[in-house]
């Protein structure tokens, strides 16, 4: 079975401190809200309201496009100002619904489906895919389609990804701290679709309190059980959980439900559970605000389309200008630049630092020291496969299995040379991936 671990990874300082015992606090959006119609793997929504329609909390204001996409829903009440091209997090430009926020959070009435016991499967995915759920750990794949594998009764494990792993994140911490119960009723939901599944809840084992909490509330359910896990990055990237969990091995050419598994994220699950038992669209997400340039960093309950800067405002402010600004946590997040932008289903932290040590360092040559070959979790060669890619040499870099990366960041943690391996192999994976949509 599993060994709780995988091999390679490393031990960043985890910052985690800095907000782990910060209750999730609500905040509520202030000023324009601004959706983007790309929040997901897949086609793009398409808008169905127009320039001066009023709009109420939990409404559809777009519409899937396509098999893989997800719809979107308007998270306050106001007026549509305008649909038009706005800026993003990544610094692309995408087609947005903006829409001006009356500030009275007037909603649609919401009802909820029928009971759980009388729900079939194909009504709970449905319920998923009408919700609009992506995976909020920050892929945003479509959830719905995760759930509908093809051969449904040979996954043998539903895991939810409770790991954390990445340094400074603690919002799905405060999710397990304070709404267990919804973290549970939500995999059980999910078990319901797979009839000879067992639940596995993930979870590092920095994280005893959770640990405690969850194997509580799960000590009388048979198909549920809470497993434990070493503390080590990446831990909770999905092929190292899998591995971790259930001792089986999958690659860049698998998926998850080829091993016989499904994972989804600790806000994923919890969305799940709002979609099927209360009838409630996905409409916000928790989202760790922090690093050493906020004042005070803190977990927020925001509603999707809120500015980042606001939840900077919201955190206090900046002690000090932050050299540089995170999207996402500082092994697999990007650079910001700015904060005049919108949050999204995918948004799961916003990390602010003081210093940028990337920047300040000054590569140099491969010492072929094997450090990054000991790190990586993907067992290649990362060295060869950045030099490979960053010479544009696309047939070495396949023979080397450069698409096994999973841009965990390992081998550019602790590359003495200050090589950035995982950027060089990053920019080729997406050149390769292209090609293959094409």
């Amino acid at each position: 079975m599993a060994r709780a671990s995988f091999i390679g990874g490393v031990h960043p300082y985890d910052g985690k401190d800095l907000s782990k015992d910060k209750p999730i606090k609500t905040v509520l959006p202030k000023g324009d809200m601004v959706y983007p119609l790309s929040q997901h793997i897949g086609a793009p929504a398409t808008a169905i309201v127009a320039k001066g329609d009023r709009v109420l909390v939990g409404q559809k204001i777009a519409e899937a496009t396509g098999f893989v996409s997800a719809p979107i829903y308007a998270t306050v009440s106001g007026t549509v100002k305008n649909i038009e091209p706005r800026r993003v997090v990544t610094g692309d430009s995408v087609m947005s619904i903006v829409v001006e926020n009356d500030e009275l959070y007037e909603e649609v009435e919401l009802k909820p489906l029928k009971p759980l016991e009388q729900m079939t499967k194909e009504d709970i995915v449905n319920a998923v895919k009408e919700a609009g759920i992506v995976g909020m750990g920050g892929a945003g794949f479509p959830t719905f389609i995760k759930l509908s594998p093809k051969e449904p009764e040979k996954i043998d494990y539903v895991i939810a990804n409770c790991a954390e792993c990445e340094p400074y994140l603690t919002s799905d911490y405060r999710r397990m701290m304070e709404e267990p119960e919804k973290v549970v009723g939500g995999l059980k939901i999910v078990l319901k679709l797979f009839d000879n599944a067992l639940g596995i809840l993930a979870i590092e084992d920095n994280k005893p309190d959770c640990i405690k909490i969850l194997r509580d509330l799960t000590k009388d359910e048979p198909r549920i059980v809470v497993k434990s896990l070493k503390t080590k990055y990446p831990q909770g990237a999905e092929r190292t959980l899998i591995y971790a969990t259930t001792g089986r091995q999958i690659n860049s050419k698998m998926l998850p439900a080829d091993a016989g598994c499904v994972v989804n994220n600790v806000d994923t699950i919890c969305a799940i559970y709002r979609a099927v038992m209360e009838g409630r669209p996905l409409m916000e997400r928790v989202v760790t605000v922090t690093g050493d340039a906020i004042v005070s960093p803190q977990n927020f309950k925001i509603r999707i389309g809120m500015n980042y800067a606001q939840l900077v405002e919201e955190a206090g402010g900046f002690k000090t200008q932050p050299e540089k600004i995170v999207c996402g946590g500082p092994m697999m997040g990007f650079s910001m630049f700015g904060l005049d932008v919108p949050s999204t289903k995918t948004s799961t932290a916003l990390l602010c630092l003081t210093h940028d040590e990337v920047s300040a360092s000054e590569p140099g040559p491969c010492i072929n020291c094997g450090r990054c070959v000991e790190v990586c979790p993907g067992r290649i060669v990362p060295s060869k496969v950045a030099s490979a890619a960053e010479h544009f040499d696309e047939e070495c870099f396949l023979s080397l299995n450069g698409m096994e990366c999973c841009e965990c960041g390992c081998c550019s943690f602790v590359c003495p040379a200050k090589r950035p391996l995982t950027q060089e192999i990053k920019s080729m994976r997406k050149i390769q991936l292209a090609k293959k949509k094409k």
